[in-house]
């Protein structure tokens, strides 16, 4: 399901299970992903740093850093999922996944 508020738009998502998922859960959800795929990234030798996604994709590196270490209360916007989605060489659903296992 989607919500928009004043021109953001932010994922709520609910599970197939019909267990309720809070915007809490889905900011840490997402926040271990752009960790874990970030640090994944390798390109030539190439690691991305949190200053150089931030730099990427027009953010500050303090909201990069309170997204990782789930500190943030605002979530994060479809247009900067995608973004780094694109920068990481991912698809958009990879930073979704609940995978507890990582």
């Amino acid at each position: 399901m989607l919500y928009y508020t004043k021109n953001k738009c932010y994922f709520i998502i609910y599970l197939i299970a019909g267990e309720n998922m809070n915007q809490e859960k889905l900011n840490y959800i997402i926040g271990r992903n752009i960790k874990k795929y970030r640090k994944l990234y390798n390109k030539n030798g190439y690691k991305m740093t949190q200053e150089k996604l931030a730099e990427l994709i027009n953010v500050s590196v303090s909201h990069i850093s309170s997204l990782e270490s789930n500190k943030t209360k605002k979530g994060i916007s479809i247009s900067n999922l995608y973004k780094i989605s694109k920068v990481l060489e991912i698809p958009i659903q990879k930073l979704l996944e609940d995978d507890e296992n990582d």
